[in-house]
C-alpha cells in the first residue's frame, strides 16, 4: 500500500543475523519494502545474492527449494507459495532479471488440472502471473519474427494478437555439414509485443557406445535374474550374458538434484527382450520384486512416484507431471525370448517439454545364449 517502513525490515534482517538466516519466503516480503530505498541499498544486495545462490535453475524453468521444521502446516508453507512470493518481489525489484520469466515456467508446469495444490498456493501464484502479464505482456502481440542463419534468411513469421499459436523453422543438418563453420543464429522481432523462442538441434551418434550424461538427471540400469542367479551374468568389459527363456528383472534409478516437470522415463528393451505385461491376460503372474517387499512395511500409505507406465514391444515408459528431488526407482520384468548378440540404447530421462534437460544411462551389450 506504498507505506513502507524501511528501518524495521532492516532491523529485522540484522535479528536475523543477515540476509542468508531467515527463510526465502521472507526475504520475498522483505524485498518490495526495502527495494529502491536508498538507505538499504546493502541489505538488497544481501537478498540479491542469498537468492541467486539459492535458486535451482535449469535450461528451461528456475524455483527455490525452502524448508520449514515442525509446524510448517500452520504457516500454510509450500514451495510453490513461496516462489509466487519471491516471483513477484523480483518483478518489483528489477525486472531484467533473467530469472523471472524461468519463475514464471516453472509455476505454470506445476499445474494440475489448470491449478495448483490448494487455496493459498492458487492465491499467491496468480497474482504474481498477474503482476508479470501486467509487466512483460501488457502490450497486445502485433508483429514479425524473422529468422538468419549466418548470412542466409531462414524464414519469418506474423504474430498478431493473443493466440496459443507456434511457428517451426526446420534447418536440415545436411545443410549445416554443407555450410561448415559455425555460423551465427539471428533472430529478430519487429513490431510490438513479447516474443518467446526455443532453439534446438536433433542428431544421430556416430558411435553406437554411448557413454552416460547428466543434463539434469542421472540414469542407470541393471539386470538381474529373478529364478536363477546364472541365468544373468555381467563380464569384466560390462556384457551381459543372460540365458535364453529365462526371467529377467530390469532396475531403474533416476536422480533428480531439484524438482522437474513433466519427466518422461524410456528404458529401450534389447531386440531379444519381451517385456511382461501384468495388463495383459495372457501373460501370467509376474514376479514379486524382493526389494519391494522388504521396502514396503507401510505398503497402505506408499505410492509410486510415476502416474502412468506403459510397456511397449521395444520400450518401457513412466511418466510424472512433477518429480520431486531424490532418487527414484523403477522395476519391470521381461524374458529373454531370442539368442542373439545385442546393443541397447540408453536409458533415458527427460523433461518432455524442454527435452535439453535431460540424462541418460551408457549403452549395453547383451548376449542372449
Amino acid at each position: 500500500m506504498n507505506d513502507r517502513d524501511a528501518a524495521k525490515a532492516r532491523s529485522l534482517i540484522a535479528q536475523a543475523g543477515g540476509a542468508d538466516k531467515l527463510p526465502l519466503e521472507s526475504l520475498g516480503w522483505l524485498l518490495p519494502v526495502l527495494s529502491g530505498e536508498a538507505n538499504s541499498k546493502l541489505e538488497v544486495a544481501a537478498i540479491r545474492r542469498h537468492l541467486a545462490n539459492r535458486v535451482e535453475e535449469t535450461a528451461g524453468n528456475a524455483h527455490f527449494t525452502t524448508s520449514y521444521g515442525d509446524g510448517a502446516h500452520l504457516m500454510l508453507h509450500s514451495n510453490r507459495r513461496a516462489d509466487g512470493i519471491i516471483l513477484a518481489a523480483l518483478i518489483g525489484d528489477d525486472p531484467t532479471n533473467d530469472l523471472i520469466a524461468k519463475l514464471a515456467r516453472g509455476l505454470l508446469a506445476q499445474r494440475t488440472a489448470g491449478r495448483w495444490e490448494n487455496t493459498q498456493e492458487n492465491c499467491w501464484v496468480l497474482l504474481a502471473l498477474d503482476r508479470y502479464f501486467n509487466t512483460y505482456e501488457k502490450v497486445t502481440p502485433n508483429f514479425i519474427a524473422r529468422a538468419w542463419l549466418g548470412d542466409g534468411y531462414a524464414g519469418e513469421h506474423a504474430f498478431k494478437g493473443r493466440t496459443t499459436e507456434r511457428s517451426q523453422i526446420n534447418v536440415p543438418m545436411s545443410f549445416l555439414m554443407e555450410k561448415g563453420g559455425t555460423p551465427n543464429l539471428t533472430l529478430a522481432k519487429e513490431g510490438a509485443g513479447r516474443m518467446y523462442y526455443r532453439i534446438g538441434m536433433q542428431y544421430a551418434p556416430s558411435n553406437l557406445q554411448l557413454k552416460a550424461a547428466d543434463y539434469g538427471f542421472t540414469v542407470t540400469r541393471v539386470y538381474e535374474a529373478v529364478d536363477n542367479p546364472n541365468d544373468v551374468r555381467r563380464q569384466e568389459d560390462g556384457t551381459w550374458r543372460i540365458k535364453a527363456g529365462a526371467q529377467v528383472r530390469v532396475r531403474l534409478t533416476m536422480v533428480a538434484p531439484a524438482r522437474r516437470y513433466h519427466v518422461a522415463l524410456v528404458d529401450p528393451l534389447p531386440a531379444g527382450f519381451e517385456a511382461m505385461n501384468p495388463a495383459l491376460a495372457t501373460t501370467g503372474a509376474i514376479p514379486r520384486d524382493p526389494q519391494a517387499q522388504q521396502s514396503n512395511r507401510w505398503w497402505w500409505w506408499q505410492r509410486t512416484w510415476y502416474e502412468h507406465q506403459n510397456l511397449r514391444d521395444e520400450r518401457v515408459e513412466a511418466f510424472t507431471s512433477l518429480l520431486w528431488e531424490g532418487v527414484h526407482t523403477y522395476s519391470y520384468v521381461a524374458r529373454a525370448t531370442t539368442p542373439g548378440v545385442f546393443v541397447v540404447p540408453p536409458t533415458k530421462a527427460e523433461e518432455m517439454y524442454h527435452p535439453e534437460t535431460y540424462g541418460r544411462g551408457a549403452s549395453e551389450r547383451v548376449i542372449i545364449e
